[in-house]
This record gives C-alpha cells, sequence and structure tokens, in this order.
C-alpha cells in the first residue's frame, strides 16, 4: 500500500491498524538537539483520545505514547523518532456481523475492489485510529515550530458548526474550546449543540459540523508559488483527514461572491516599518506564500457512517441486503476532528519552514 506517509523535510510515515496490536509512526527530519519528551506529546493525544464524554466513541484507549528512537538525554538526535502508542481495547467481534458486508458509507467496497482483502474489525488501515499517530506527528512538529519561529507559532482549532447549528462569531472566544466538549468558541451555542447532538445519538444516527483552524505567528514567506504552494498542501493536509468532504483558506468559497475591492486585502505601513494587512480574506496565503497574518483553514466533515439505523447494501454474494453497524462510533466525528487538524496544520508548517531555511537561510 502506498501513500502511508505526509511531508519533503519534515515527513512522517504511520503504521498499524484499528485492531492491531499498535500503531505508531517514524518522523524524519526533526533537527538535532531539540529538547522532546513523552510529556510534549501526551497532552495533545489525550485532547483526541476516545471516551472522554458521551458525545464520542466509547472505546476506551489511554494512547499513551511511547518514543522508541531519535531522542537522547531528553533532546532530538536528527535521526528518526519512532513512536508507538499501544491498542487496548479492541472489540473485534462487533464486527463479525458485517464480515462479508460493505457498510454504506464506508471504503469497504472500494477498499476490497483495489486490493483484494479488507479488514473487517472497524476498517483497518482505513480507521480514523491512524489519527492518533498524526497528532503525535502533529506534536513534534510544533516543537519545531516553536523553536525555530522567533516567539513560536500558536495553532488552535475550533468547532464551528454542527450539523445546521453554526456558532454565533460575534461571540468567539478560545477559551471557551477547553470549557465543553465540543471545541466551541461560543458558549451560548453548546447547550443547543448538547441537545441536538442527544437526539441524535438517542436516534441512532450521527451528524456533520465544521472545523475551523487557525495559526497564528507563521513568519511570511512559507511556501511557493507554482506547485508547492502553501495553501495547496494545506488542503491536502485537511482532505486527508478521515470524512473530510470540503476545505476552504480564509474567506474561502465566499469569495466566489464578493467583487474584486471587498476581496482585496489592503495594506498599510505599520509600527517598526512593517507592513499590515486592513482583512484577511486571503486567510494568510497569497501567491502559495505566507503573508505573516493568521492562517485560517476551516474543514467540513461529513456524518459518521456508522449508523444504527439500517441501510441499503449488498454483500459479498452479490445480494441485496440492509445494513445497521454496532459497536462504539462517533455520533459526530468533527468532534475528534480538531485536534487532528491541527496536528496537520502543525505538520504542514513545520514542513514548509524546513523547506525555507533550506533555500532561503
Amino acid at each position: 500500500m502506498s501513500g502511508n506517509g505526509f511531508g519533503q523535510l519534515f515527513r512522517f510515515t504511520t503504521f498499524g491498524e484499528s485492531h492491531g496490536p499498535a500503531i505508531g509512526c517514524v518522523i524524519d527530519g526533526v533537527p538535532p538537539r531539540l529538547p522532546l519528551s513523552e510529556a510534549d506529546i501526551q497532552p495533545f493525544l489525550d485532547r483526541r483520545k476516545p471516551g472522554q464524554n458521551r458525545f464520542v466513541t466509547q472505546r476506551r484507549e489511554a494512547d499513551e505514547v511511547r518514543i522508541l528512537s531519535g531522542v537522547f538525554e531528553g533532546r532530538t538526535t536528527g535521526t528518526p523518532i519512532g513512536l508507538l502508542i499501544e491498542n487496548a481495547d479492541q472489540r473485534s467481534k462487533d464486527y463479525g456481523d458485517i464480515q462479508n458486508t460493505y457498510r454504506p458509507g464506508h471504503a469497504d467496497w472500494v477498499y476490497e475492489q483495489k486490493y483484494g482483502i479488507r479488514d473487517h474489525r472497524g476498517g483497518g488501515r482505513s480507521s480514523a485510529r491512524e489519527t492518533a499517530m498524526r497528532v503525535a506527528a502533529g506534536a513534534v512538529a510544533r516543537v519545531v515550530l516553536n523553536h525555530l519561529v522567533p516567539g513560536g507559532v500558536v495553532i488552535r482549532g475550533a468547532m464551528v458548526q454542527m450539523g445546521p447549528n453554526a456558532i454565533d462569531p460575534a461571540m468567539w472566544d478560545w477559551d471557551q474550546t477547553l470549557a465543553n466538549p465540543f471545541w466551541c468558541p461560543d458558549a451560548g451555542s453548546v447547550p443547543r449543540w448538547e441537545a441536538f447532538l442527544d437526539g441524535v445519538r438517542k436516534a441512532g444516527s450521527s451528524t456533520g459540523g465544521i472545523v475551523e483552524v487557525v495559526a497564528a505567528g507563521v513568519p511570511p514567506g512559507l511556501g511557493a508559488p507554482v506547485y508547492d504552494k502553501l495553501d495547496a498542501d494545506l488542503a491536502k493536509a485537511m482532505m486527508g483527514i478521515n470524512a473530510v468532504k470540503g476545505v476552504e483558506i480564509g474567506a474561502g468559497f465566499l469569495a466566489a461572491q464578493l467583487s474584486g475591492e471587498d476581496n482585496a486585502d489592503e495594506m498599510r505601513m505599520g509600527e517598526g516599518g512593517h507592513v499590515r494587512f486592513l482583512s484577511n480574506n486571503a486567510g494568510g496565503i497569497l501567491g502559495g506564500l505566507s503573508t505573516g497574518q493568521d492562517i485560517v483553514v476551516r474543514l467540513a466533515v461529513k456524518p459518521t457512517s456508522s449508523i444504527l439505523i439500517p441501510r441499503k447494501s449488498v454483500d459479498r454474494a452479490g445480494n441485496d441486503v440492509e445494513v445497521a453497524t454496532k459497536g462504539r462510533h462517533d455520533p459526530c466525528v468533527a468532534i475528534r476532528a480538531v485536534p487532528v487538524a491541527e496536528a496537520m496544520m502543525a505538520v504542514t508548517l513545520a514542513d514548509h519552514l524546513l523547506r525555507h531555511r533550506g533555500q532561503c537561510g
């Protein structure tokens, strides 16, 4: 199977399956002599791990990470960093009924068409369980960014819409994202979301959502103007997350409705001879290069396909069947996509930072 790695200079490759003994990753390109320990990685994994409240899958995984290589006496050595997380709470029997059946909305059928074999236990390699290693790699990328960029880079994510229920942008408060189970920046939306998702969950259904990720402190000039545009690589990074079906940067699709004068991010000279922008419709990226403004990315996450409500499908024998997926699943997978999207922002920026330093010093 190809396509198990991401990045050029900061590159990570993941391995393992949802119901295998462990998942892990190998990270190449981390500069030497940077301080790194499990304590730099674990807090980000704790934000993503399942079973933390009634609104996410009840699979219980500690997601405790071990550093296997690439660190000596608390500092990176410049060699590949190996990370491992053991799986502890698999319930493969939950998937026995779908061993010969294809779940609608999942990759079961196309996976088997391509490889001639599939692991029906939670999706195997295609499971969102793999994203734990993206979060681990993202934590290492944050260490790189915060040690190589003066003042560091702050990356934060929020869920801005659940199903049809959007937040009030005027009430945005980053502190609120840490005070509720939805990463919601609008305290007034939380009770509505709780009631809505409780209803969805009790009905055996699921719902989608929109996640926004913002990176502040990114220096200008990261990226390249043709095939290695920063926004193109960010779009690939976000679209590669399970269940993501759309990505926009800055004003995104709204830009199609704006006039040229409204969309243009006008400029003036600021303090200290620095250019300042009067708006940020570009989302911090112009011509594939970072502008120094906040980089703003939004991603649309589809409803979880594993639901208890029977859906029409087929089986391996060519019979028409109905499928209801048992087991423990997220009623809104967009919730746990927030730390994953933050991580993919981090690894993309770290990769482009190293590429920029390699070319421009």
